[in-house]
């Protein structure tokens, strides 16, 4: 058995360094464009300047974070918005000779028609929401969002819509407060043309640069391991909604080693899976995002967070899944103990009990 648990420690060694390296996808010229955001958003002027200098130094042009400071007003209010704007101002007033002023500022056609800011912002609100969005509540709201921010605002030229996105996330990801939002964008950010990875990468790089005010096992999405696709299959057995992405062949057989095929498992937060046995198999969780529970009957839960294993024996009746404010990913192998590995799915967690765990 240990011989079987050192070849998935290596292997998961080897999977996680592949993961790692292979989600590098910002430049240093977003992480620089993005830490001016998430600086204008907590509006704090006294490290915006240097980080403002570090952008141009990086190929941010001038007109570029003048497009994304007015943008963020929005976002973060007019005096953040105006502050931020003057110290790019100050900074301006001696400039180094290799800072690029960018493309010429053109005043948007659609300014001057109402009519055709209202359609270009719907269209803008439905590709990046991925599907029609109207805030029936309030039209007032809805008519501003459509309008003013997806038209008005989205109609300048100076970031691309994937660098626009990457702004709105980081400066949302700044503030307290405003989930709902970030979470909304960090998909939306997707939809714009970035990568999950890349949207990933930026949550994880605001963390390391102490610029997030996201609890960093909060974050709206996962993590950068792969979600994969709806869990239909084991559906029926989950509360909530998962997702399966398999990390190895599908084929793989128990007489490989007795090592069954590894997969990512991730869980929306409050989605669990029932109360299950593995007969003639223990299952090993290796938590890498987010956080999530884990309890076997009888016993206390315990809480999930990246980083840990639980090494779950055959025929210990158990449950585990995401905590309800938290999305969780782990990836799970099993290891045959017998020749008849099987799983037995049990009764479901119901709320009354998972909505007490804290």
């Amino acid at each position: 058995m240990n011989n079987k648990l050192s070849k998935i420690t290596f292997f998961l060694i080897t999977l996680i360094m592949f993961t790692t390296l292979s989600a590098q996808q910002l430049t240093d010229r977003q992480k620089a464009l993005v830490t001016c955001a998430s600086l204008e958003a907590q509006g704090d002027l006294t490290r915006l300047e240097p980080a403002i200098v570090d952008a141009l130094d990086h190929g941010v042009t001038v007109n570029e974070l003048k497009e994304a400071f007015s943008q963020l007003y929005a976002y973060t209010g007019f005096p953040r918005s105006l502050n931020a704007l003057g110290v790019l101002q100050k900074i301006l007033a001696s400039p180094k000779p290799t800072w690029q002023e960018g493309k010429p500022w053109t005043r948007p056609a659609l300014w001057n028609d109402a009519r055709e800011a209202l359609a270009f912002g719907t269209e803008m609100q439905t590709r990046l929401s991925g599907k029609p969005f109207d805030y029936d509540f309030c039209p007032q709201d809805n008519y501003y969002l459509k309008s003013h921010l997806f038209g008005d605002i989205f109609a300048g030229d100076q970031l691309s819509p994937a660098d626009r996105e990457l702004v709105t996330v980081a400066a949302l990801a700044s503030l307290k407060g405003v989930e709902p939002q970030l979470a909304a964008h960090q998909q939306g950010a997707v939809n714009m043309g970035n990568s999950r990875e890349a949207v990933d990468e930026l949550m994880q790089f605001l963390r390391q640069q102490g610029l997030s005010q996201v609890d960093c096992a909060a974050d709206a999405m996962a993590g950068s391991w792969p979600q994969g696709n709806p869990n239909d299959g084991y559906a029926q057995y989950f509360i909530g909604n998962s997702y399966l992405a398999p990390l190895t062949p599908a084929n793989l057989s128990a007489g490989d080693g007795g090592v069954l095929p590894l997969a990512n498992v991730t869980f929306e937060p409050g989605c669990r899976n029932n109360w299950h046995i593995h007969h003639d198999a223990h299952q090993i969780l290796i938590c890498v995002s987010g956080r999530g529970w884990y309890q076997e009957w009888g016993k206390e839960p315990i809480e999930l967070l990246p980083g840990m294993v639980i090494d779950i024996p055959a025929e210990v009746k158990h449950w585990h899944g995401a905590q309800k404010d938290s999305w969780f990913q782990h990836v799970t192998a099993h290891v045959t103990t017998g020749p008849n590995a099987t799983n037995e799915w049990l009764e479901p967690v119901v709320d009354e009990v998972y909505l007490k765990l804290k």
